[in-house]
């Protein structure tokens, strides 16, 4: 197998447990000592370097109002020491984010996310670009709806 299937195969793996499953503590099996999200806007962590510690943090946070979650994997390509991931999301609304109310409505997103991989094979980082505007808009649409009924 090559470094960029072995790649591949990891980072769904990584998605699948610690993303779908929330388990935060396996995290620290793929991450390498120092995390960095070098570019994800609207994400609080965005700019941040996270040890260990901080990322498994970052997973419970960000899992919190939709603790169902999962990705829907629709493609991976490795070039050099990353590997690119398009992907499908949705989760429920099951917890309070600022400014809106669980409403225990399903929200949906897509995007493209770049790992970076270390030379043991440990993800450093991502680049991601996704449909916040979209969440947004569901979001604001569903609070709508919810006070309504």
């Amino acid at each position: 197998m090559t470094a960029m299937e072995r790649r591949k195969q990891r980072l769904a793996a990584f998605i699948r447990q610690v993303w779908d499953e929330g388990d935060s503590g396996a995290a620290d099996n793929y991450i390498a000592d120092m995390y960095t999200i070098h570019h994800d806007p609207g994400d609080p962590w965005e700019g941040k370097n996270l040890d260990r510690a901080g990322f498994r943090d970052r997973v419970r946070k960000s899992r919190a109002a939709f603790p169902d979650q999962r990705f829907d994997i629709r493609g991976l390509f490795a070039d050099g020491d990353s590997v690119v991931m398009t992907w499908l999301w949705n989760g429920t609304h099951q917890s309070d984010l600022p400014g809106f109310a669980a409403t225990g409505q399903t929200i949906r997103t897509s995007g493209v996310t770049a790992y970076m991989f270390d030379s043991e094979d440990r993800l450093t980082g991502h680049w991601q670009i996704t449909d916040r505007l979209g969440v947004f808009q569901q979001l604001q649409r569903n609070r709508q709806d919810h006070s309504r009924s």
